[in-house]
């Protein structure tokens, strides 16, 4: 098996920024959920939705950049979060808050940060990985199956 998250350090992680300012942490918090403990782990994954998910629906700059290690990671037997991670994804995938506010205030669309770009990135990117999609929904755990399948529907809506 090939090593967890190789791809990490060819994001420019210093140089784009999540809820909390610049989003050098990302790295560190998506290694906790891959060798961490499951208390770790829990620890990191709130964290992390904090900086890319705040509020479970205002997603950020970075977080299309760290879609696809949430894809990978919700793939790896050993993550002990995985359910959480596809639930992460789903309401990253129905994240829609800048884009409903630029319906009513469209000068939201001409601010200097893209908000609306990417929260459309985001959402690009979750839909982007069907096969790990499918993949979970063959997965003998039904709690995981459950949340994979809560992740189809929001997919398919």
């Amino acid at each position: 098996m090939a090593t967890p998250l190789k791809g990490l350090e060819r994001v420019p992680w210093g140089a784009i920024k999540d809820s909390s300012g610049t989003a050098e942490a990302i790295p560190f918090l998506l290694r906790t959920l891959v060798r961490g403990d499951e208390s770790a782990a829990r620890a990191a994954l709130g964290d992390l939705r904090s900086r890319i998910c705040q509020y479970g629906f205002v997603v950020d700059q970075a977080t299309a950049a760290t879609v696809p290690f949430l894809w990978e990671l919700a793939r790896l037997p050993q993550v002990t979060c995985r359910v959480q991670i596809v639930n992460l994804l789903k309401s990253i995938a129905a994240a829609r808050q800048w884009e409903s506010t630029a319906s009513v205030y469209p000068k939201l669309l001409n601010h200097r940060h893209d908000y609306v770009g990417w929260e459309r990135q985001a959402r690009s990117a979750v839909r982007a990985d069907h096969g790990t999609l499918r993949q979970l929904l063959a997965e003998p755990d039904t709690e995981l199956v459950e949340a994979a399948s809560e992740l189809a529907s929001a997919l398919a809506a």
